[in-house]
């Protein structure tokens, strides 16, 4: 804890090296807008595009002042000193209570954060290592999703350096899995960058090869015809799920341009679904939580088929949108749990992820004496 016992400090992690640093700009001042002055002291820590970390000071009113003119820090990953370090060591280092990782996408949303808050020993809001890792990776989710008996929509996986070294191969072998339309999009992003709805051949190549700059491996998926519908999911050990809501986007589909940059998406919450859709849809997204081993706070998409209706499930995200436009913080809101005491329950969680962790051992006590190939 820090001096001020009333209060704990609250790293606010946002920005990063990746395409979606600036929607991480504006999740982070929401969820720095809605910390509780009286419970947190929050400290927004920028990393900007080239992998600076940088700390605001009083003149630092916005986010982007931060990022532009912040003092330079680094994070030790030393548990006994686990503080934010100046690097010009022009004053003592900032101690920190929880961070809260803000940051969607690459170097953030992916276990290499959460890599280095474990190092460090510091509680952390969302899903560890592994759970990041997995979920960061659509196509090791969808694999395991599948082996979990949970429907998710055809795909084939393409490598970048398969694509660069043989494009003749590589479409063949999409052709004979599907038919066109197909969505491409990078395995291990979000926010729908570099993501493409591709009508014919003639298409297809340049999708690729947008897809192809932002990661290593690429989803190549089938089209389906469907009522896009996100559900909210907070928790650890027992895991629940929000209410159902509904994206219906204004452009063909629902992609970063729709997301972000222009008006004309509605957000329908809740969905308008039956009671036993609605049942079938939560129970999906807390097994689907549990299947990737997450915990804390995801935000699962599914498909509807608008024929049949046969559910798929899309993807999770394990740092979901915390904007003022965004469905984790709206459809909890929706469930009866506002955006501040939602704020309260993920560090909360954080916090007993921690204990859980602090509680394990590390270490073996060798027998007095002990020699052998131990022996130094």
């Amino acid at each position: 804890m820090t001096n001020d016992k009333k209060r704990l400090r609250v790293g606010v992690l946002f920005g990063g090296r990746s395409g979606e640093h600036e929607v991480s700009l504006a999740s982070a001042a929401s969820v720095i807008r809605e910390l509780d002055p009286d419970k947190y002291e929050a400290v927004p820590i920028g990393i900007s595009k080239e992998g600076h970390w940088l700390i605001g000071g009083a003149a630092h009113k916005l986010l982007p002042d931060v990022l532009k003119s912040g003092h330079r820090i680094v994070m030790p990953a030393d548990p006994t000193d686990a503080a934010l370090i100046p690097l010009d060591r022009s004053g003592m280092g900032q101690r920190l209570d929880v961070v809260f990782p803000v940051m969607h996408g690459t170097y953030g949303e992916d276990g290499t954060i959460q890599g280095l808050l474990d190092l460090a020993g510091l509680p952390f809001v969302g899903a560890g290592v592994l759970g990041s890792a997995i979920g960061m990776d659509k196509d090791v989710a969808k694999k395991l999703l599948q082996h979990a008996k949970l429907p998710v929509v055809p795909w084939v996986t393409v490598y970048r350096a398969d694509w660069e070294r043989d494009p003749k191969a590589v479409q063949k072998e999409i052709e004979k899995k599907f038919r066109y339309p197909l969505f491409i999009k990078p395995a291990t992003l979000g926010s729908s960058v570099g993501m493409t709805k591709v009508h014919s051949r003639l298409e297809l190549g340049p999708a690729l090869d947008l897809a192809s700059e932002f990661a290593m491996k690429i989803l190549v998926e089938r089209a389906v015809s469907a009522r896009e519908i996100e559900v909210s999911v907070l928790g650890n050990h027992d895991p629940r799920a929000s209410v159902p809501g509904e994206i219906v986007p204004h452009r063909e589909f629902y992609d970063y341009t729709a997301k972000y940059l222009e008006e004309g998406t509605a957000l329908i919450i809740p969905a308008k679904l039956k009671p036993a859709q609605i049942k079938k849809i939560q129970g999906m997204a807390v097994a689907a939580f549990r299947t990737l081993e997450l915990s804390g706070m995801a935000r699962v998409d599914f498909f509807l088929e608008k024929k049949g209706g046969k559910l798929y499930l899309n993807e999770v995200n394990t740092i979901p949108g915390f904007t003022s436009i965004s469905m984790y913080p709206k459809l909890w809101e929706a469930t009866g749990i506002p955006f501040r005491e939602l704020i309260d329950k993920l560090i909360a969680l954080a916090q007993e992820v921690h204990r859980e962790k602090a509680r394990t051992k590390y270490q073996i006590e060798l027998p007095e004496g002990a020699g052998g190939a131990l022996e130094a």
